[in-house]
């Protein structure tokens, strides 16, 4: 991570504190203990393990690193809400955490109402250094990914359930939204020598940097995203019954699970219906598409006569052309970037640096942010990364193609 600042970092990081942690906890707000215990599949965690990690990330990487360090809240927290980092020590099995009954939600919410008062106090009362203070700010970064996570996670909780709860009701405003329409178009980009990667000062995960130089020929990009209402002609032309437009991979998959539609995506009398975090919908043909893998994403492309961007592509158009729609706010767009390292990557020191490093394997990069990214946590280098069958994130996809 890269952090500069120009203004007293404790102050600033104490009211940025109080505002992410409590954000976390509005979002479940609207539910109740059982809503919180759900665990749908292995890659999916419960709400109140995502409520304990984020506490655990504070206490095992920021409390734990004081001089006056508090006792453990709890010793068997630091096996049961450590996610992935094995020089820590011993984890809980992930595809077992919907298993812990125990500690209940009202404990989970105690042990952080105890980190939060010890690291307040820790902020306001002390000099911390400024490893610390680095520490605190990937810690709240760390946790605006995990709010992410708490939506799409909720959601495939609730899919799973026959009644298809809503997690809050759907406002006017987001019914207009939803109807919308995204256009179509290609915009030209020069390329050259370019330069990418994280540019600015504040906050960045060290799989942004360093900054480096990257060669693009001339390419276009579409304008917005494509739409529910695009991927349906796909359907309906036999994309999910033409190999040739499939990798290999993709294609096993597709049988193997039966692939028909994206994920969410329902069928019945009165046509196409699509379920939300408001509950089910009737399908808005003219929303940005959602729930596809990289797969779906890259045979949809081809269908189309056209490819994804690669990263490099994408940062560079979102840098320059402010006429992209969609970007920010809508879907996660894959590309056709493997997630490795930059040229002349070097991971963060210690037990954080298995944060990104060590994931840069088999793994596909998407770009840009979600409607459940939180407000503050986008910036055009940043790089999301999943494999290329996940379909439960808000992962959508713009088109790219050579010059006409």
């Amino acid at each position: 991570m890269s952090i500069h600042h120009t203004v007293p970092r404790s102050e600033m990081l104490t009211a940025r504190f109080d505002e992410v942690r409590r954000h976390t906890t509005d979002l479940i707000e609207s539910l109740n203990a059982e809503d919180c215990q759900l665990q749908s599949m292995p890659d999916a965690s419960p709400v109140k393990w995502h409520l304990a990690h984020t506490t655990w990330f504070f206490e095992t990487f920021v409390l734990a690193s004081l001089a006056d360090a508090p006792a453990a809240y709890d010793p068997a927290f630091k096996v049961l809400f450590n996610s992935y980092y094995v020089g820590v020590g011993e984890r809980h099995t992930r595809a077992e955490r919907g298993m812990l009954s125990r500690p209940t939600l009202k404990e989970v919410l105690d042990y952080r109402a105890h980190v939060d008062q010890h690291l307040r106090s820790a902020m306001q009362n002390q000099g911390l250094p400024g490893a610390v203070l680095d520490l605190i700010e990937l810690g709240l970064n760390h946790e605006q990914q995990h709010q992410e996570l708490i939506l799409t996670d909720l959601k495939h909780h609730f899919f799973a359930n026959p009644l298809r709860p809503a997690w809050r009701p759907i406002s006017a405003d987001q019914s207009a939204q939803s109807e919308q329409g995204t256009g179509n178009g290609f915009i030209l980009l020069s390329g050259g020598l370019i330069e990418n990667g994280y540019d600015a000062s504040g906050f960045c995960y060290d799989n942004e940097l360093p900054r480096h130089r990257v060669w693009l020929a001339p390419f276009e990009l579409a304008t917005h995203n494509v739409t529910n209402g695009d991927y349906l002609a796909f359907m309906a032309d036999g994309g999910y019954n033409r190999p040739e437009l499939w990798l290999s991979d993709g294609w096993d998959l597709l049988c193997q699970e039966q692939w028909r539609a994206p994920l969410y995506w329902r069928h019945d009398d009165e046509g196409w219906h699509n379920f939300t975090l408001h509950g089910e919908q009737p399908l808005a043909h003219d929303a940005a598409l959602s729930h596809v893998s990289f797969y779906e994403a890259d045979a949809y492309a081809r269908w189309a006569n056209a490819r994804l961007p690669t990263e490099a592509e994408w940062e560079f158009a979102a840098r320059s052309e402010p006429q992209l729609s969609g970007l920010f706010n809508e879907v996660w767009q894959w590309t056709n970037s493997a997630y490795l390292a930059y040229p002349g990557y070097q991971p963060a020191p210690g037990a954080v640096g298995e944060y990104n490093g060590k994931f840069m394997i088999n793994q596909m990069v998407l770009r840009g942010a979600s409607l459940a990214t939180p407000t503050g946590h986008s910036r055009t280098s940043y790089r999301n990364f999943f494999p290329p069958q996940a379909r439960w994130q808000f992962s959508g996809l713009r088109l790219a193609r050579e010059p006409c």
